[in-house]
């Protein structure tokens, strides 16, 4: 009977809440999404990024690639990326700075909620995306060969009933994703907390949080982030800071950290199906992440500093 209130029933509340916030923020912009998909917009919007994109050794047809991520999961862009012709160098490009820059509607207005500006987790992960394709044409090998790529259906829209159909299947598949993955992760939180495994955990990752330049309070919520993303971890940060386990500072700091660095397991998982090395991609978001803090903490560290004198 205890496990049932203090472990099942505390979840499936918890849970209520944080599935409806969530869906009140990913549902209408996916379906605004969708209309600018498909009314061409998404299109015109990416020829504007023609002429940035050969400094970052990729052919112009990619940037509706990139365009497509920042608005959608990655799922869209990938889509993409398999029905066109292009080398494994310029997939591990794409790759970046799509895994870095997607789905920013979304996951930038639930970072809001935890009191980081929207505005400037979007600017940060578009602005790295651009960095990390630069840096990245000019340090990969010339010739890394062919990606290995998969057949991806494509659902046909041509109506703008058939793009409503496609957006309620979606949603639904949505919907029942976060109601069993929000329910999961409350659940296996107040698991840990309630045998006392928090600060284990947190004990046990706390070097490389200091590493990252991360508080330990966001220890847990930092493997959350890593393990089912950022949407995922930012609902439950905000139910951490409710609680007071989390200052409004720290939070804002593993905000800056995830924004170009999370889900390492899905994300990653999906490009080294096509032959992306896993390396490459773990090791420049952890070095962007690792500079992006710390970079954050020199910046509050001055704006402190002023507001002493």
């Amino acid at each position: 009977m205890e496990f049932r209130k203090n472990i099942i029933f505390r979840a499936l509340s918890k849970s209520a809440y944080t599935t409806v916030w969530l869906l009140r923020i990913i549902l209408p912009i996916s379906l605004l999404v969708r209309f600018l998909d498909f009314y061409g917009i998404l299109t015109y919007m990416a020829e504007f990024l023609n002429p940035v994109f050969v400094y970052m050794g990729l052919p112009g047809s990619t940037a509706i690639v990139f365009m497509t991520s920042i608005f959608l999961p990655l799922y869209a862009p990938l889509a993409i990326i398999t029905s066109m012709s292009i080398t494994l160098r310029e997939l591990t490009i794409l790759a970046l700075m799509c895994q870095i820059s997607h789905n920013l509607p979304v996951e930038s207005a639930i970072q809001a909620k935890t009191g980081t500006s929207f505005w400037a987790m979007t600017l940060l992960r578009i602005s790295m995306s651009i960095v990390v394709g630069l840096t990245l044409n000019l340090i990969l090998p010339l010739n890394m060969g062919m990606p290995v790529f998969v057949q991806t259906d494509m659902a046909a829209i041509n109506t703008v009933k058939d793009l409503f159909i496609v957006w309620l299947k979606s949603s639904l598949q949505i919907t029942l994703l976060i109601v069993v993955i929000v329910f999961l992760l409350n659940m296996l939180y107040n698991l840990l907390e309630k045998y006392k495994f928090i600060p284990q955990l947190s004990k046990g990752i706390a070097p490389l949080l200091k590493l990252f330049g991360l508080p330990p309070a966001t220890g847990f919520l930092w493997l959350i982030g890593y393990i089912v993303g950022l949407a995922y971890g930012g609902a439950m940060l905000m139910d951490q800071m409710k609680d007071g386990k989390v200052s409004r500072t720290d939070a804002g700091l593993l905000n800056y950290h995830l924004a170009v660095s999370h889900s390492v397991l899905e994300d990653n998982l999906l490009f080294v199906a096509l032959g992306v090395s896993i390396w490459w991609i773990l090791g420049v978001r952890f070095v962007l992440a690792w500079a992006v803090v710390w970079i954050r903490r020199f910046v509050l560290k001055l704006k402190m500093a002023n507001a002493s004198f």
